[in-house]
């Protein structure tokens, strides 16, 4: 079992930036790609960036594009987050996870292994 942890979250005002970090107990058995999820409150989860093993591949939800940027170091079994260019509508839980075999980046059930979430609220 690898386990997700995910740390960084906090307070920031709109505009203001924010760096999140998933950090994986272990490597899995077989590369695994990892990506990064959120959900507010009263609404359904959301994709937010995923990246293959190698970094080769990465995938961001409309909601975010130009503003997020994921990257992973994988001799640290780390994956992050930038945040830049918050808004309110960013306010959310957000959750790391990781998967192996996964063909569809976007999708949640595609994805094995999950953190319990890191706060973020864009506020003045």
């Amino acid at each position: 079992q690898v386990h997700m942890v995910e740390s960084g979250g906090g307070l920031v005002q709109p505009g203001g930036s924010l760096r999140l970090t998933c950090t994986a107990s272990r490597h899995a058995s077989d590369p695994y790609a990892m990506a990064w999820f959120r959900q507010a409150p009263g609404k359904e989860r959301e994709f937010v960036a995923a990246i293959s093993w190698f970094g080769a591949t990465k995938s961001y939800g409309d909601s975010v594009k130009g503003r997020f940027t994921i990257s992973r170091d994988n001799t640290k079994n780390t994956m992050y987050l930038q945040i830049d260019s918050a808004t309110l509508d960013d306010t959310a839980t957000y959750y790391c996870a990781g998967g192996v075999g996964v063909r569809n980046l976007a999708r949640s059930d595609e994805y094995d292994y999950w953190g319990r979430g890191t706060q973020v609220t864009v506020s003045s």
